[in-house]
């Protein structure tokens, strides 16, 4: 018999997955067709999502989770997003669950730290 997380389990498995670069495990969360939708940009369907996800990877240090607010298949997570290029990003993000996966990712933050963060990188 197998259950299928709540709203709020794949969010947290989400977020513990990315911060610890467990790309499988986020892999694992994801519907085939899900989208992306943020401040740095879009991604149709799993593999562009991840290779997103992958890409800020690269310079995540930690994400400090403040509050999560699930309501039936919708879940908000406010965070502080800790780089190693720019200073903590308070964020939002939104998602919305089907069948146990999740379908649509949407994330607000103000990314101009994050963006000169990258400039001075290259």
């Amino acid at each position: 018999m197998t259950t299928t997380k709540t709203a709020r389990e794949l969010a947290e498995t989400y977020f513990t997955a990315w911060e610890a670069g467990d790309f499988e495990a986020l892999r694992g969360v994801l519907a085939q067709d899900v989208e992306f939708v943020g401040a740095l940009g879009t991604a149709s369907g799993v593999e562009e999502a991840l290779t997103g996800l992958e890409g800020l990877g690269r310079v995540l240090e930690r994400i400090d989770v403040k509050v999560r607010v699930a309501e039936g298949d919708e879940v908000i997570t406010w965070f502080e997003l800790c780089t190693s290029v720019a200073p903590p990003a308070p964020t939002a993000n939104w998602m919305h669950v089907e069948d146990g996966k999740v379908t649509r990712i949407r994330v607000t933050f103000d990314p101009r730290g994050l963006l000169a963060g990258f400039e001075r990188q290259h």
